[in-house]
Formats: structure tokens, sequence, C-alpha cells
């Protein structure tokens, strides 16, 4: 029987495991972090890492992981700094199984980690039931790394059952097409060519303080708000329609207000429920107290654009043909280059080529619905109509 150590910061799951097999001579438990620093290499590391998402974690420990890990990138999950740490811990011809959830193929936030797996080289991914872990809807997979390089084809195995080898691309935007078995190619036109902007909505992080009801909005705090909408209120087949304003404390340029230029607006936030709800913010570390989260591109969102909401069955599209609405953050907005093009560009955002293109890109949600997200969108193939033509003089 081979030397085991099992780590985990946990004590009382150390408890259990004494309990267990603290009895037996080769297995040291040892209540520590795993992704503290360590010398020792090993030549099998096996685990289910913790899965914590950024909001999970306070702004010193974001810091402290961001200086000590690649993968610290974006909006990273603590699973992604555990692959990390351990490919550093296994040995030349050592192996690592993991079981995670599968976003790491796709996120944009494992982009480096998706390098550093297909540079040591993946033997296998098995994508597992949804139902594995009871009532969490992770999408799990069990992924198997071998120190044997980036030429080596992966096995994959899907949740239907059917396998297939694939080679991964150590720089992919995302991994999910070659899983699924879907060649891609490069187009010559994507859909950032055509538009200004592609980006989530305004994410305020108290939208309990900031959006009202129109109807209950007071007088005096209407001049300092704008029609928004939810992903929610976006309904397939239905004209946009919205019941909500967003009280917004910055300028049309995206200038935060001064506090003696809040006005009615600075009374209504001051009111001690407003202010400790904004109080509880991660943001006012390092931003001014009724700030948003994000300052809003208001120069951009309040010009006619394309919506569609964050997270569906299968995405679709809507126009905004006046530009007066502020999206939140389970929308996406899309402002056209020429808005004379916006809604030919929103009919073919809605074709079965855009459907399937992000169908085999997005991030799994519940229920087997699709995620969107900016890198994405930005990489849809565009057909070159929509592309401005550089215009050529000869003298």
């Amino acid at each position: 029987m081979p030397q085991i150590v099992g780590i985990d910061s946990d004590p009382s799951l150390l408890e259990e495991a004494r309990r267990r097999i603290g009895s037996v001579d080769q297995v040291i438990l040892l209540n520590e972090d795993f992704l503290a620093p360590r010398q020792a290499q090993f030549d099998y590391v096996i685990g289910n890492p913790p899965y914590v998402a950024i909001t999970g974690l306070t702004v010193s420990e974001r810091e402290q992981y961001r200086q000590a890990y690649q993968s610290a990138v974006g909006r990273f999950d603590l699973y992604l700094l555990f692959f990390e740490q351990a490919l550093r811990l296994l040995r030349p011809d050592g192996r690592l199984v993991f079981v995670t959830p599968e976003k790491f193929l796709y996120v944009q936030s494992a982009k480096l980690l998706r390098t550093q797996l297909a540079e040591t080289g993946i033997q296998e991914i098995q994508l597992i039931d949804e139902s594995s872990f009871g009532g969490l809807v992770t999408y799990p997979a069990i992924t198997t790394v071998c120190q044997q390089g980036s030429a080596t084809k992966t096995r994959i195995v899907l949740r239907t059952g059917a396998v297939r080898s694939v080679r991964l691309n150590a720089n992919s935007v995302s991994w999910l097409p070659d899983v699924n078995g879907q060649v891609t190619r490069e187009p010559a036109y994507v859909l950032q060519d055509a538009f200004v902007r592609i980006s989530c909505g305004v994410a305020t992080g108290a939208d309990s303080v900031y959006v009202v009801r129109d109807a209950d909005l007071a007088t005096p705090l209407r001049h300092y708000s704008h029609l928004t909408l939810s992903g929610r209120e976006l309904v397939l087949e239905k004209s946009l329609k919205t019941s909500h304003r967003m009280m917004i404390p910055y300028t049309r340029n995206g200038e935060l207000l001064s506090e003696s230029e809040l006005g009615p607006l600075g009374e209504y936030l001051r009111q001690p429920d407003c202010r400790s709800r904004l109080m509880k913010r991660t943001c006012v570390s390092r931003k001014p107290w009724y700030a948003f989260h994000e300052t809003p591109p208001l120069e951009d969102i309040l010009r006619p654009k394309i919506l569609c909401k964050d997270i569906g069955s299968r995405p679709w599209f809507v126009v905004d043909e006046l530009g007066l609405i502020v999206p939140r953050h389970s929308v996406y907005y899309l402002v056209p280059i020429d808005p004379s093009q916006i809604h030919e560009l929103c009919s073919y955002l809605n074709s079965d080529i855009v459907s399937e293109f992000l169908m085999a890109h997005c991030q799994r949600a519940a229920n087997g619905f699709v995620r969107l997200q900016s890198h994405i969108l930005k990489r849809v193939p565009l057909p070159e109509r929509f592309v401005a033509q550089p215009q050529l003089s000869f003298v």
C-alpha cells in the first residue's frame, strides 16, 4: 500500500477521516489548506475540490489568490486553483484525477488553466450526470490528467454514453465544441466587427435600492432615472415592455455625481435602510458608498440596441429601437455600429446558425439552460454583408 497524504481545511471532515482510516500506518491526515505553499511531490493527486465562486471569498482572499495563482483571474472559482496547485505537486510521471464542475471547459476565467492542462496532457474527461451531487446542479466532470504532452488525444465520455477522441487546443476560447464533436473554423468576420459594444447590463450591486416600479417612483427622483429591464421581463414573442426605472447617480458620459450634486437622489440614498444595504456591497471598499459595482457606459447604452437575456433554454434576441432602456445585469446588450442594420442583425442573431453556435459554445446552467457570455457572443461568425467595407479612392 502506498503512503497516502490526506489534506483538508475542515476539522470536522478530518475527524471523520481519522475515525475511518486514521489507524492505517501509511495514511497521514493533515488539517491544512491545500492551496498553501508546499514542496512535496506526489505520484497521484485525487480529489473533489471545493466549488467556491469569487463572490464567496473575501476581498483579501481574492487578492491573496491572485498573487499566488495564474488561474485566479476574472471571476474565478476556487476549484480552478486546486487544479493549478495539483499540477504543481504532480511528479513527471504522475496522474491527477479531479471531480469538478465542467465549467472549466469553456468559461473565460479558466482559459489559462485550459492551456496548462492541455500542455500537460488530459487523458480523459468524463461528463457525469448532473444529479450526481443531489440538489446541487453542477454539471460535473471527472478529469484525468497525465504528464504526456499536448500531442495526445483526449478520450471524451459524454452523458449520453457516447465516446470520442479529440485533440484539445491549448489556446482555445472554449473546449465545448471539441467535446461535443463539432468542427470549428476561424471565421473571416465575427460579431464584434459589426458592434460598438457587446456587454452584460448594468450591475448596481443593490437593485433593491436603485430599481423601483415606475408607478411608485417619486417625481423628484425621475430626473435621475431611466427605464430598465431584467432578463425575467424579456419574454419571447411579446413586445418590449418594462414597468421599472433605474436611478443612476452618473452623468451620461460616465462620471459619478458628487454627493453635493445628488440632490433628491442623495436624500433617498441616505435613508438608513438604503444606505445600510449600499454599505454591505463589496465595491464600497474601493468606491464611493453610492457608486455602482461598474460604471455604466450610458453613451453606448442609451442608443438603439439589441437585447437578450443571459440565461434561457435557447438564446434569442429583441430590438430596443428607441434606445431608452438601461438593461440590468441579467440582460446582454449589443450596440450596432450601423443602426440601420439593427433589424437585419437581430434577425440573423435569431437564426438557426447563430443558435447552434451559441448552444455549442455557451456555459450550461440549471435545467439544461445555457448562460451567455460576452466573449462568446463577440466570436459568433458574421456574414460579410454586415461588415463595413473600406472605401478606396483613386487619383
